[in-house]
């Protein structure tokens, strides 16, 4: 059949654009046609579908909207008549792709979870509503879960759309605490959809273009190379990956952060340079020669994240929240050792499966600095660990496990 998965970006490396690829990878191997609508698009996916800006969270009507619902927290009455002029606008470039490519399907990647595009999320139900059209909603952040949605005027529109109930409708969450957070919330049942990887395909290593990786961000060649690879944002909580370098005590430890600052502004990264800077902990930003994909800029070259954990001895994960856990998983993927804050989705659905990392509990014991310093001493007493956790990855995260999910979703 036609699916059509339908978000308002479907682009780069956040975590909608890379779920949502790996459903239609497993879409097409069941030899579905999948087609694409969003506010932008990767290059690649532009000519099989529909790229309008007015559907992106950063348009700029979306983001008045947004602005006067949970800055200015407009009353109802005034505002809630703009979203639906606005959803009015949206609906017929909707009904194009829809009809143009007889799409049978459709995916809802996160719009009906995270109220970022308002008119977006009212189009798209009164869509699927009038033309009866079964679909898939899966959720990645709900609103309530972010502190700055759960103060508006017009929360009975976020219980009406965020996620809607539709007769065709299935939702999926990516966690057991959201799923049972639907359910008490809303009444709306849901099904797990973890992030998965391609756990049977091994992961790629050190090759031509990435062997002057640690040369390239400054690292010597008995340096210990550990990888911080989130954004850096204050959830990610940064401050205790610094600590335990701090407490290692160990020149041949250096912080790599690979992610570009500045998604919530550059601040965090200041204090963090600050606090490696008293505390003597040796912290590298290589956001600037890390991006999405490996290329050269003239006549320097960008890496991608996956040439950075070939290189990596160990890798810090010390967010306090986490919708799940995406870098995580690559973790086990590339079999490296981890440091893990107890998050409460890990704490919920992953730590319980049997992994095996450092664990701490919002700080750095004595404990977890002394099975970190063993890892990183005597690389080979880590080999156990993270053969153990990338067979529990295969288990419970490959690409079989989303497929057996969307089979009987498709049927």
């Amino acid at each position: 059949m036609n699916i059509g998965v339908i978000s308002t970006r479907l682009a780069g490396t956040d975590g909608v654009s890379l779920e949502s690829a790996k459903i239609v990878a497993i879409a097409e191997q069941f030899g579905h046609e999948v087609f694409y609508c969003a506010g932008e698009l990767d290059l690649e996916l532009k000519n099989r579908g529909l790229e309008d800006g007015r559907l992106h969270f950063e348009n700029e009507v979306a983001k008045e909207l947004h602005d006067r619902a949970f800055v200015e927290k407009e009353t109802a009455v005034t505002l809630l008549p703009d979203i639906e002029k606005r959803a009015a606008v949206l609906i017929p470039p909707l009904r194009q792709f829809l009809t143009e490519n007889q799409i049978e399907y459709v995916i809802i990647q996160n719009t009906f979870a995270i109220p970022m595009q308002l008119p977006l999320a009212q189009a798209l139900a009164e869509l699927m509503a009038e033309l009866n059209l079964p679909g898939l909603a899966h959720n990645h952040d709900f609103y309530w879960e972010r502190p700055r949605f759960l103060h508006s005027q017009i929360e009975p529109f976020l219980d009406q759309f965020f996620p809607p109930d539709l007769p065709g409708l299935r939702h999926a969450t990516i966690n057991s605490l959201a799923q049972t957070a639907l359910r008490q919330r809303r009444g709306l049942d849901s099904l797990i959809i973890p992030n998965v990887f391609d756990f049977h395909t091994p992961p790629p290593g050190i090759d031509a273009f990435n062997t002057d990786f640690r040369q390239a961000i400054g690292l010597k060649p008995d340096d210990w190379l550990i990888l911080q690879p989130t954004r850096v944002i204050p959830r990610k909580g940064i401050e205790l990956s610094i600590e335990l370098l701090h407490q290692l005590n160990d020149p041949r430890a250096k912080l790599v952060i690979t992610h570009k600052a500045g998604d919530e502004g550059p601040e965090y990264l200041h204090e963090l340079q600050a606090l490696a800077k008293a505390k003597n902990v040796a912290l590298i930003y290589a956001g600037d020669a890390v991006d999405d994909q490996r290329r050269m800029d003239g006549r320097q070259k960008i890496y991608s994240l996956w040439d950075a954990y070939p290189h990596a001895d160990l890798v810090t994960y010390p967010s306090f929240i986490e919708g799940f856990g995406n870098a995580l998983i690559e973790t086990v993927y590339f079999k490296l050792p981890a440091m893990v804050n107890r998050y409460p989705v890990y704490a919920a659905d992953i730590g319980p499966l049997g992994f095996q990392f450092a664990e701490i509990d919002g700080e750095i014991t004595p404990a977890t600095v002394e099975i970190v310093r063993g890892w990183l001493e005597m690389p080979e007493t880590a080999v156990p660990i993270t053969t153990h956790n990338y067979a529990l990855g295969q288990q419970y995260f490959s690409y079989q496990t989303l497929a057996q999910l969307l089979a009987l979703l498709f049927r």
